[in-house]
């Protein structure tokens, strides 16, 4: 599985706000727009491209780039915490047709942290994925026990889209590892991998429950 680690200074810093439990509501959803749209230019740039002339005001032709699949993109929008990632992948992304999918997961408390969490999916609605052609990119700003997210994988790799994107902020070790080894063809982009999940399966340093956070 292509995995990218965003750790440029930029990314850590956004990250490190939004960590902080004294951001309050507005700074805390303004950073994950912040780090949508970054996740989202390093998406860009692992699509395929062709090479194009084009000629300038001055009537000087030049070669130049033109990365077709920006418009082959469905983003997949987790709700509700994926929403404010999912603003700013559109600003990397804005011809994306976009799908939801409304899921909650059951609260857990045990004595160790769980291996699977009790997911309800009772919304989705998804675009046609054309078999090949477009580039979906699942979204959710958490990857915990990765229960929610392999769900939504099942849905999609059926279509057989053409690449399947992950975008995260934050990764659980055990998660990443989970869709390791069931779906290594997905690209998954996030910022911090963290290396535990609590006994109610939240990860651990984490940044607490990312919708909460952001809508009170």
């Amino acid at each position: 599985m292509p995995l990218f680690l965003l750790s440029s200074p930029l990314s850590l810093h956004i990250l490190t706000q939004i960590r902080n439990k004294d951001t309050d509501q507005i700074n805390f959803r303004k950073g994950l727009v912040r780090l949508g749209r970054l996740i989202g230019y390093e998406i860009a740039n692992t699509m395929d491209y062709e090479i194009i002339e084009v000629e300038t005001p001055l009537g000087v032709k030049t070669k130049g780039v033109r990365i077709y699949d920006l418009e082959n993109v469905i983003i997949i929008n987790i709700l509700r915490a994926a929403t404010p990632l999912v603003e700013g992948l559109l600003k990397a992304f804005p011809a994306a047709r976009q799908g939801v999918v409304t899921a909650r997961r059951k609260e857990f408390e045990g004595k160790e942290p769980p291996k699977e969490m009790e997911v309800e999916i009772f919304y989705e609605k998804i675009p046609k994925i054309r078999k090949g052609i477009d580039n979906v990119i699942i979204s959710d700003p958490m990857v915990a026990t990765a229960s929610t997210m392999l769900k939504v994988l099942e849905k999609v790799e059926k279509e057989e889209p053409k690449r399947i994107y992950i975008a995260s902020v934050i990764a659980s070790e055990y998660g990443v590892k989970r869709i390791l080894e069931l779906y290594p063809q997905v690209y998954f982009f996030t910022i911090s991998i963290d290396p535990e999940l609590n006994n109610k399966g939240y990860i651990i340093p984490g940044l607490g429950d990312a919708g909460d956070r952001s809508f009170g």
